[in-house]
C-alpha cells in the first residue's frame, strides 16, 4: 500500500480574469522510501500540486476542487484544520523554495528549529534544545549551540537552506517534500544540499517528493520521475526509463534545453511557443500547439496517462497509437 495516494487532484484559482486551473486532474502515489521526482517548467503547476495537499492553498482565490489524497488511511483534503496540523510539520515536513525568505526574520534559529517540537510533541525547553543542537550538527552546521542564538540574516543561503532542513527533518517525518531546495544556491553548495538530503533519507527511512525544473537533479537523487506541463501529467516513468527512452515530444524537448546537450558553442535549443493560459479551457493535449508532432487528434482527445511500456506512462496521443 502506497504511503501517500493522490487521486484526480483538481486546483483552481478564481481570479477576476477568470478560472486558472493550476493543477487539473492529477494522479500519483509515493511508495514508503521513495524518492518522486516532478519536474517541468515554472508555472506548470509542480508547487500547487503538493501544497494543495498540506492545506496551504491561499483561499480565495484558491479552491480544490476535487481529488482524494490518502495518506495512512486520512484523506488530506478532507482533514479539519486540527488535523491537517497534526500532520504538517510532524509526519508529513517540507522544505520551501527559497531559504532566503522562508525564515522568520523576528525569530532566532534557535526558536524556529525547535518549534516543531514543541508544538506536536510538548518537548521540554531543555531537551528541544539539545536535540535542535544534533539536528544542525547532522546538516553541517557544526556550532549549533552558539547558533542558535543567531537571527536568519546572519546566515548564508547555503546555511540558511541547511536550517530549513534541519526544521523539517527534526520531527522523524515519514514523508519529505522538497520543493527546489536548491534554487539559488552555487552549484557546489547543491551538490552538498542533496548529498545531505539523501543521507538523511536513508538513515531516517522517508519517502521524499522532489520537485525541481533542472533534470539533472532528477537524474542523480530520484527514483522515479513525473513530468508536468500545463497542470497535468505527461509521462510517468522510472529515471533510466525517463532519460534512456523519453515516451513524450515534452520530455525530449526539455532534454534537448539541457545545455550539457550541446557542443561548445553551438546555440541552445529552445522550446518553440509559450506555455498555454491557463484560465482558457484546454481541449486535448496542452502541448500540442508548440509541438512539431502534433495532427488535429492532438487537440481534440481527450488527456489520458496510458502505459506504453513496462512502467512506464505517456499522455501522447501518437506514443500511445505507436506512431512516434
Amino acid at each position: 500500500m502506497p504511503l501517500l495516494d493522490v487521486e484526480n487532484l483538481r486546483t483552481y484559482f478564481h481570479t477576476r480574469n477568470g478560472i486558472v486551473r493550476a493543477v487539473d486532474g492529477v494522479s500519483f502515489s509515493v511508495e514508503k522510501g521513495e524518492t518522486l521526482g516532478i519536474v517541468g517548467e515554472s508555472g506548470s503547476g509542480k508547487s500547487v500540486c503538493v501544497y494543495s495537499l498540506l492545506g496551504l492553498i491561499p483561499s480565495p482565490p484558491g479552491r480544490i476542487e476535487s481529488g482524494a489524497a490518502h495518506f495512512d488511511g486520512s484523506d488530506l483534503l478532507r482533514c479539519t484544520p486540527e488535523e491537517l496540523r497534526a500532520v504538517r510539520g510532524k509526519r508529513i515536513s517540507m522544505i520551501f523554495q527559497d531559504p532566503m525568505t522562508a525564515l522568520n526574520p523576528y525569530m532566532t534559529i534557535g526558536d524556529q528549529v525547535t518549534e516543531p517540537l514543541r508544538v506536536h510533541e510538548g518537548c521540554p525547553k531543555m531537551e528541544a534544545r539539545t536535540r535542535a543542537i544534533e539536528m544542525l550538527q547532522s546538516v553541517g552546521i557544526v556550532d549549533g549551540a552558539e547558533r542558535l542564538r543567531d537571527y536568519p540574516h546572519q546566515f548564508s543561503g547555503g546555511m540558511r537552506q541547511r536550517v530549513m532542513i534541519a526544521m523539517a527533518l527534526i520531527g522523524g517525518p515519514e514523508l519529505l517534500i522538497a520543493d527546489e531546495p536548491t534554487t539559488a544556491l552555487d552549484v557546489t553548495v547543491q551538490a552538498q544540499i542533496l548529498d545531505l538530503i539523501n543521507n538523511l533519507q536513508q538513515s531516517l527511512g522517508m519517502a521524499v517528493i522532489l520537485i525541481t525544473h533542472d533534470l539533472g537533479v532528477i537524474a542523480s537523487t530520484c527514483d522515479r520521475v513525473l513530468v508536468m506541463y500545463a497542470g497535468r501529467f505527461l509521462e510517468s516513468a522510472t529515471v533510466h526509463d525517463l532519460f534512456q527512452t523519453p515516451r513524450h515530444p515534452y520530455t525530449e524537448a526539455l532534454m534537448a534545453s539541457r545545455p550539457s546537450a550541446h557542443a561548445k558553442g553551438e546555440t541552445l535549443y529552445t522550446i518553440p511557443g509559450l506555455p498555454p493560459d491557463l484560465s482558457t479551457e484546454i481541449a486535448g493535449c496542452p502541448f500540442a500547439e508548440r509541438c512539431r508532432h502534433a495532427v488535429d487528434g492532438c487537440r481534440e482527445c481527450e488527456l489520458t496517462l496510458e502505459d506504453v511500456a513496462p512502467g512506464h506512462q505517456s499522455a501522447c496521443l501518437r506514443v500511445q497509437a505507436g506512431e512516434l
